[in-house]
């Protein structure tokens, strides 16, 4: 059965299942519960154990595209939330473009 992960009722039931919990678990203790793009800069960004989530185990090959490796260890790895964010380019800061493109009035 080939499953459309383009639709998100399907993406949802993926990341809630039994099977995935497992190979996430997996993947934070391989990469010792930090974030990989972090670690590369010299930065260290842990995982909080309170009630927000703090790192997040990415699909290098996204999902959608490459289904078949959704639970392949050497496609999966430990990312921060704003590593994730930043990859998948969602919630960034927007540079401030001027307000005035005439000249400024001393």
């Amino acid at each position: 059965m080939n499953t459309d992960y383009n639709d998100i009722k399907n993406r949802k039931a993926f990341y809630k299942s039994k099977q995935w919990r497992m190979i996430r678990l997996r993947v934070l203790k391989r990469d010792n519960y930090e974030c990989v793009n972090c670690r590369k800069e010299g930065k260290v960004t842990l995982n909080r154990f309170d009630k927000h989530k703090t790192l997040d185990v990415d699909h290098i090959k996204e999902l959608e595209t490459h289904p078949e490796l959704r639970y392949d260890l050497d496609n999966l790895q430990t990312l921060c939330i704003w590593c994730h964010n930043k990859k998948h380019n969602r919630y960034q800061k927007k540079i401030n473009k001027k307000r005035w493109t005439d000249e400024r009035w001393d």
